[in-house]
C-alpha cells in the first residue's frame, strides 16, 4: 500500500482549548464542596443494569457519580451547578472496544468525546496512542481512557512482514521459544494484554497462552487459522476479535474446511493473498452453518467467560463496499488526506473485478454475519462493540453509533446493544465503577436528547458529555466539532509528514480487511 503523509494536529499545537474546552470545564473545581457538584436534575438514567428509570437525579463531584436515585430520594445541595435533565436520558459513556490509531489526522481523541466514547481499547500497540493517553493523563487534551494492547503476535511468516516497515505493529514469532519471549518483550513495556494473531501455530498459540499464565497478562485477538474456537475459549482468550473464525466451529463441514484452511499457502506480508484464499472457506464454512453445533459451541464460549466483538460495521464495508457512501457528511471532519486515502483504496482495492457473482455471494455473507451475531446473543455469549477503526472509512466516534445501530438490524435488543458499548466492556476491564450510572462510578456519561430504548440510533442525539466528571455541555460541544473541522481544513494545506496507518491493503482484486 501507498504511504500517505500528513502534518498532524500535534505539529499545529491542538490542545484542548483549541478543540473549544472552556478552561473552567479543564480546571479542578474550588471553593465549597456544594458548589464542586453538578445535578443532573429530573433525568431519565437509562443502563444496562437497571434499565429506564424515569425522574432521577445524578450528583457528580470530581470524576465521580456522587449519588443517583429518584429525586426525592437525592436532594440537589445548595450552590450546585443545576443541570436540566427533564426530557432528557442519561446512559454511561460508550466504549470503542476495538481501534487503531492511523496516524493521519490528530483528533481522534476529541471526536471519541464529542460522540460521547469514554473509552477505547487500541489493538496494535501505537506510539499515537500512547502519546494521547500521556497528554490526556497530564491534562494537555481531552479523551477517552485508552487500553493500550501489544503489538500484534503473528506467526512467521507474517502477514504483516514487510507491511509494517519498523515493527512497530507486529512482531513474528516461528516457534514456542520466540512466541515466551515476545509476550516478555511486550509485558515489560507496560502492555494491558497481548495480542494474538491469524497465522501463529498451534503450537505458538498454545506457548502464549502458558506465558501469559504466568505473567498474570490477558490474551486476545485473532483466532489463528491452526486453532479451534473453542480450544482458544477453553484456554482463556479474553476476546474474540472479528467474526471471521467463528464459522469453522459450528459448520457441518468442519473437517474438511480445516484441512483446506491448513493447506493455504502465504508468504511474508501476503496479507491479501491470504485474505482472497480464505474467502471461499468462510462462505463454505458460513453456508454449512450448524444451528445446534453452533448451540453447544456458544454455549461453551459463554461459559468460559470468553467475549466476542462482532466488529460488524468492518464487515459490512469489506463484504458490500459498493454501499459505501462517499458522501457521509461526517466526513466533513477528516482531512482530505484521509478522505483521499478512503477513496483511493476503495477504488483501487475494494471494487475492482467484483462480479455480479461476488457481489451477490458477499450480500449474503453478511446477512449471515447478522444472524451469527443474533445467536451469539441468545447463547450468552458477552459481545463487545468494536469498530475496527483504522479501516477505510471508518470514523473515530462516530462508526461506534454505526455499530450500536448494526448489532440491533441483526436481532439484539436497543438495552443489548448498549450493554455492548458499557456495562460489558466494563466487566471485561474487571470495573465494577464503569459502564453504569449509579453512586460511586466513574462520571463518564452521555446527555440523550432522544430514548436510545425506542431507537438505538438515538445514542447520536447527543446534548452534553461528562468525561471524569468533565463538562462539554451543548455549546462547548459545538464549538469543538466546528474547531476540529477547522483543523482538519488547515491540515489540507500543511506539508506532510510520516503517515503510520494501517497498511492492511493489497493487489486490485483483494478487500479489506481487518487487524
Amino acid at each position: 500500500m501507498q504511504r500517505r503523509t500528513i502534518l498532524t494536529g500535534t505539529a499545529l499545537g491542538v490542545t484542548s482549548a483549541a478543540f473549544g474546552l472552556s478552561r473552567p470545564a479543564q480546571a479542578a473545581r474550588s471553593g465549597p464542596a456544594t458548589r464542586d457538584v453538578v445535578a443532573i436534575r429530573g433525568v431519565t438514567v437509562v443502563d444496562a443494569v437497571g434499565g429506564a428509570r424515569r425522574g432521577q437525579t445524578v450528583l457528580i463531584r470530581g470524576d465521580r457519580i456522587l449519588d443517583a436515585g429518584p429525586a426525592h430520594q437525592v436532594p440537589v445541595p445548595p450552590g450546585a451547578t443545576i443541570v436540566d435533565g427533564a426530557g432528557k436520558y442519561l446512559i454511561p459513556g460508550l466504549a470503542d472496544m476495538h481501534t487503531h490509531a492511523t496516524g493521519i489526522d490528530d483528533t481522534d481523541p476529541e471526536l471519541y468525546v464529542v460522540n460521547g466514547v469514554t473509552t477505547t481499547r487500541q489493538m496494535s500497540g501505537s506510539p499515537e496512542a500512547r502519546d494521547w493517553q500521556q497528554q490526556i493523563a497530564g491534562g494537555a487534551r481531552i479523551g477517552p481512557q485508552w487500553s493500550i494492547g501489544s503489538r500484534i503476535v503473528d506467526g512467521s511468516p507474517s502477514l504483516w512482514d514487510g507491511l509494517d516497515v519498523d515493527g512497530s505493529i507486529h512482531v513474528a514469532v516461528a516457534d514456542p521459544v520466540q512466541a515466551r519471549a515476545a509476550v516478555r518483550q511486550e509485558h515489560a513495556t507496560g502492555v494491558a494484554f497481548i495480542k494474538t494473531y491469524t497465522r501463529l501455530t498451534r503450537e505458538s498459540f498454545v506457548a502464549i497462552t502458558d506465558e501469559c499464565g504466568k505473567l498474570g497478562l490477558p490474551f486476545l485477538g485473532h483466532v489463528p487459522d491452526f486453532v479451534e474456537l473453542t480450544e482458544a475459549s477453553d484456554r482463556g482468550i479474553r476476546t474474540i476479535e472479528h467474526l471471521f473464525e467463528i464459522w469453522y466451529d459450528t459448520s457441518a463441514e468442519e473437517n474438511r474446511l480445516r484441512r483446506g484452511v491448513a493447506s493455504v499457502p502465504i508468504g511474508s506480508g501476503d496479507y491479501n493473498g491470504w485474505f482472497n484464499r480464505m474467502q471461499p472457506y468462510e462462505y463454505a464454512a458460513a453456508r454449512s452453518y450448524d444451528r445446534r453445533k453452533a448451540e453447544k459451541v456458544f454455549r461453551r464460549v459463554a461459559r468460559n467467560g470468553t467475549f466476542v466483538t462482532p466488529t460488524l460495521v468492518l464487515h459490512e464495508s469489506n463484504d458490500m463496499p459498493e454501499r459505501i457512501d462517499r458522501h457521509d457528511p461526517r466526513y466533513k471532519y477528516f482531512s482530505a488526506d484521509m478522505i483521499g486515502y478512503w477513496d483511493w483504496a476503495l477504488d483501487n482495492l475494494y471494487l475492482p473485478g467484483r462480479t455480479p457473482a461476488q457481489i451477490a455471494q458477499s450480500e449474503d455473507l453478511f446477512r449471515r454475519r447478522l444472524s451469527l451475531t443474533a445467536d451469539l446473543a441468545a447463547a450468552g455469549v458477552p459481545l463487545l462493540a468494536g469498530t475496527d477503526l483504522g479501516t477505510t472509512y471508518l470514523m473515530p466516534g462516530f462508526s461506534l453509533h454505526d455499530e450500536l445501530a448494526l448489532l440491533v438490524r441483526a436481532g439484539l435488543k436497543p438495552i443489548q446493544a448498549l450493554a455492548a458499548a458499557t456495562l460489558n466492556p466494563a466487566r471485561y476491564l474487571g470495573r465494577r465503577d464503569l459502564g453504569v450510572v449509579a453512586r460511586g462510578a466513574v462520571a463518564d456519561l452521555v446527555l440523550l436528547d432522544a430514548d436510545p430504548l425506542h431507537d438505538i440510533r438515538n445514542t447520536t442525539r447527543i446534548n452534553s458529555v461528562f468525561v471524569r466528571g468533565r463538562l462539554i455541555d451543548q455549546a462547548q460541544r459545538q464549538r469543538m466539532l466546528a474547531d476540529i473541522e477547522a483543523t482538519v481544513g488547515q491540515v489540507r494545506e500543511s506539508a506532510p509528514v510520516a503517515y503510520r496507518g494501517c497498511p492492511c491493503h493489497g493487489p486490485a482484486q483483494s478487500i479489506a480487511v481487518a487487524s
